[in-house]
């Protein structure tokens, strides 16, 4: 049987927040689990901070000044 809309979200909410799921239900811990790791996946990943210019872009902007 598939999760339905509701059961999803409550997964997530508990999975965002850092909850427990409280379930035993394979198919709930299976999605529980996999929003965890897409989580923890992100945590990861470096976040890039500022704008970057390419070096064409920045003397073609200085041109049209």
């Amino acid at each position: 049987m598939a999760l339905s809309s509701y059961k999803m979200h409550r997964i997530y909410l508990a999975a965002t927040m850092n909850y427990g799921l409280g379930s035993d239900d394979p198919e709930e811990l299976a999605y529980y689990n996999k929003i965890r790791k897409e989580m923890d996946d992100m945590k990861k990943e470096p976040i890039k901070k500022g704008i970057t210019l390419n070096c064409g872009i920045a003397e073609e902007m200085e041109k049209l000044i």
